[in-house]
């Protein structure tokens, strides 16, 4: 199996989500810690522009988003599933109302004054005010949902995700599915980043059971590795051969144009490059980069908006 690397920084409640996959799969990873805001210079040399956290190397591979991120983890160790028949449709539609609703009304909660003294702890005010801008522009200027509604709307989520665990160990049953590891997460930062505000977990004992049982799972046998040591990796690979891959043209866009691949609603930096493949579910960009020379830089369809660039 060759190599994988895996770009993300401790508290990064989404690259938990990947750590743990890791974990259940029992995988063996690099780990290449990355900057928790802009400048990531050795990130965007490998993405091209996206920078959202973590991101998953294969020698000249590189693959964005966490639900395409586990949906390669899956193809090279299918065993044990994170999408067992017969609840495969389920554990996907969970895990994206986790990935997008249960996470944005966590994060609301989090981040009101405790919980932002919590995660900052000793650090100096220019470094939190840093943080605080750097994710106002990924939202791209949106809004931040307010504490209040977060609080209501994470309670809720809590409830729900409550009953599910009623008659078995797990969100959908016995074992885990890619829908206890998209929800973990969120909550993981209340109950380890946030510790002051974790009491609102206390309603909910069946969940903390659960969120004992996913802790226990681990991260697998990890192996630290510098950036510059991932980027000459890639640099000496070559990409996977993608034009076999059967092509589904919902855009109008032919294989071979110059595109750029965008984020549709936070952290939107556009990547740019040739689209070499697109399938039912990914979509596939070459780049070339004076540090890295040639990568593929793989997004899943579903949360992305392709472009053609205008000539």
């Amino acid at each position: 199996m060759r190599q994988l690397i895996l770009h993300h920084y401790p508290t990064s409640p989404f690259a938990e989500k990947i750590r743990l996959i890791l974990g259940y799969k029992k995988l063996a990873w690099q780990s290449v810690v990355i900057p928790m805001i802009m400048p990531k210079p050795d990130l965007t040399s490998l993405t091209g522009g996206y920078r959202r956290t973590p991101v998953l190397q294969i020698d000249a591979d590189i693959y964005c988003d966490t639900a395409l991120i586990a949906d390669v983890l899956e193809k090279l160790a299918p065993a044990p599933s994170l999408y067992p028949s017969p609840v495969n449709g389920a554990s996907r539609i969970v895990a994206q109302w986790a990935d997008s609703q249960v996470f944005s009304s966590a994060m609301a909660y989090n981040f009101q004054p405790s919980g932002v003294a919590d995660v900052f702890a000793g650090a100096p005010e220019a470094s939190i005010q840093a943080f605080v801008a750097d994710r106002a522009a990924m939202r791209g200027g949106s809004p931040r949902m307010a504490i209040g509604e977060g609080q209501s709307s994470y309670k809720s989520q809590l409830r729900r995700l409550s009953d599910m665990l009623s008659e078995h160990d797990f969100l959908l049953g016995d074992a885990p599915t890619i829908a206890d590891f998209s929800a973990y997460h969120p909550l993981w930062f209340t109950a380890e980043r946030t510790p002051s505000l974790a009491h609102i977990l206390d309603a909910t004992p069946l969940l903390k059971d659960w969120m004992s049982r996913m802790k226990a799972i681990g991260h697998g046998n990890i192996e630290k590795m510098k950036s510059a040591q991932a980027i000459e990796i890639a640099q000496n690979s070559i990409p996977l051969d993608v034009s076999q891959q059967a092509f589904v043209d919902d855009h109008g866009i032919a294989l071979g144009s110059e595109v750029t691949i965008t984020a549709d609603n936070f952290g939107l930096e556009p990547t740019p490059g040739i689209l070499v493949a697109a399938t039912k579910t990914r979509l596939t960009l070459r780049r070339e980069d004076a540090r890295t020379e040639t990568v593929h830089v793989h997004f899943p369809r579903n949360g992305f908006i392709l472009k053609k660039v205008k000539s």
